[in-house]
């Protein structure tokens, strides 16, 4: 089996390419970087914007992980038109270029997020929740691209699967989320700031569960569904703060005002995928930032070290 994943050389993405190639999956990557963490696999270059690019990398492939977005919240915040492009735009190109694929693909699995629940009613949410129209631009693109998978597949026959990813986190991690943010102030020791009072609560799932979720949505059952993949703990901003600076060492905690349209959090219910995909998280929040500060430390003392050996030359 080929596969194709998009924004494979990014965060959620590399280990999906990891998982399928442990799998004994052929994979291809289509992204506008380099993938970094690994060179033994084939790699094309394009936006998802370009749709003919797309038919491209397209070619030959029997299934599309399509995980390119604009996944920063703060990021669609402050360039909504560009962001409404990539997530909204971009996706309709990767479902339009797998119709064209003349039925070659036989299915794209959809990257999601539980923030489509933001609006939703009641405080336990699962995939049968109506969900209500959002307050936030990101929100708003990701919920778009899950209806645009659903009318591709009663229109055109095109399998897909819509995965509302948890709050993700791990090696690899962009450093500007949380837990990044969290880790690199307290290792320079600097204080570690939290919006709000802190209560606010996430489901965390380590990255490489949700990608073993990805690669389990290639099951049968899975077809034109959508699936949670949340994590299993209900952790608050501040026992974040609180555990990196039990792993790290003693930090400083401080509070700023809530940013706007910042999703509250609702116990998210993974049930579903539990019972069809038998998908579940693994690894505990504690390991998890353990194995994260592990690998950034690493990853920094690898720096120092090039950095060092470009002074010398």
């Amino acid at each position: 089996m080929r596969c194709l994943v998009t924004g494979g050389s990014g965060f959620i993405g590399s280990h999906v390419v990891d998982k399928l190639i442990s799998k004994g999956a052929r994979v291809r990557i289509f992204d506008m970087v380099l993938p970094a963490f690994r060179h033994d696999v084939e790699f094309y270059h394009g936006s998802i914007l370009d749709l003919e690019a797309l038919r491209m990398a397209i070619s030959g492939v029997d299934v599309v992980f399509h995980l390119a977005a604009i996944a920063d919240v703060k990021d669609v915040y402050e360039d909504p038109y560009y962001a409404e492009a990539i997530n909204v735009r971009g996706t309709m190109n990767v479902l339009e270029a797998s119709r064209r694929s003349g039925g070659r693909v036989k299915k794209v699995v959809y990257g999601s997020t539980t923030w489509v629940y933001s609006e939703a009613e009641g405080a336990v949410v699962d995939e049968s929740v109506p969900l209500h129209p959002p307050t936030h631009l990101y929100t708003a693109t990701k919920i778009t691209g899950e209806y645009y998978c659903f009318a591709y597949s009663r229109l055109y026959g095109l399998e897909t699967v819509v995965l509302r990813y948890g709050i993700p986190y791990g090696p690899r991690a962009r450093d500007g989320a949380v837990i990044p943010i969290f880790v690199n102030k307290a290792l320079r020791g600097e204080p570690l700031t939290i919006a709000g009072d802190g209560s606010q609560f996430r489901k965390f799932v380590y990255v490489e569960d949700l990608a073993e979720g990805n690669v389990l949505a290639l099951k049968s059952i899975a077809k034109n569904k959508i699936y949670n993949l949340d994590g299993n703990e209900k952790i608050s901003i501040r026992q974040i703060a609180e555990t990196v600076r039990e792993i790290i060492g003693d930090v400083k905690i401080e509070y700023i005002p809530a940013r706007p349209g910042d999703f509250s959090g609702k116990e998210v219910v993974s049930q579903l995928a539990k019972e069809e995909l038998g998908w579940e998280p693994k690894i505990s929040f504690r390991e998890g930032v353990k194995r994260y500060v592990e690998w950034f430390k690493e990853t920094q003392d690898k720096l120092g070290v090039t950095q060092l050996d470009l002074n010398k030359t």
